[in-house]
């Protein structure tokens, strides 16, 4: 342990290493146990052009959220300036995966110019789709993003209801992390 704190935590960003513009991306990954973890993979504007020139003006992707008090439910989301659970208006779902502790799950984000799906193992729980008369408020989602894969412990979401010393170590495994590049067809 380093500095004054009981736990430490991990993030992993591609941001100027890798840096996307649509595709498909696909996490293999086996998810912590326990109160107060919180791990995520997800995607975050590598560009501030609009608004505020920071979040949640220039979008997040969450491609997987976990939140280990809530142990068997995954989520998925946006966050744009009209759409962030700050103003209580996201965009997002969560789905029931009771193993995805104890077994590896492929965590999938499609993203193209006209929606943003998640899914599972293959199969959707949640799209966004760009509707028309949408600007930049509601899809900024037409510049470049970067991945972060992270496991906090504690923290608004994760350490909502405290943390349960007992369950250390704890960790998210990640198997892989695949990227395809969209291609327009002709």
């Amino acid at each position: 342990m380093s500095g004054k704190q009981n736990y430490s935590s991990a993030r992993l960003v591609t941001k100027g290493k890798g840096d996307f513009l649509y595709g498909k991306f696909e996490i293999r990954a086996k998810l912590p146990q326990g109160r107060g973890t919180w791990p995520a993979i997800w995607m975050l504007f590598s560009q501030e052009n609009y608004g505020s020139k920071g979040w949640p003006d220039n979008g997040e992707i969450d491609i997987m959220e976990h939140v280990g008090f809530d142990q068997n439910h995954i989520h998925g989301n946006i966050h744009t300036k009209a759409f962030n659970h700050v103003l209580k208006t996201n965009k997002g779902r969560d789905t029931l995966l009771t193993d995805a502790s104890t077994a590896f799950h492929i965590y999938i984000c499609e993203w193209t110019p006209t929606y943003v799906s998640i899914g599972i193992d293959g199969k959707e729980y949640f799209r966004f789709n760009k509707e028309s008369g949408y600007s930049w408020e509601q899809w900024p989602y037409d510049k470049s993003f970067h991945l972060i894969l992270n496991m906090a412990v504690g923290g608004d979401w994760g350490g909502q209801k405290g943390v349960d010393d007992s369950i250390f170590p704890q960790k998210m495994e990640v198997d892989y992390v695949r990227v395809y590049p969209l291609i327009e067809k002709k």
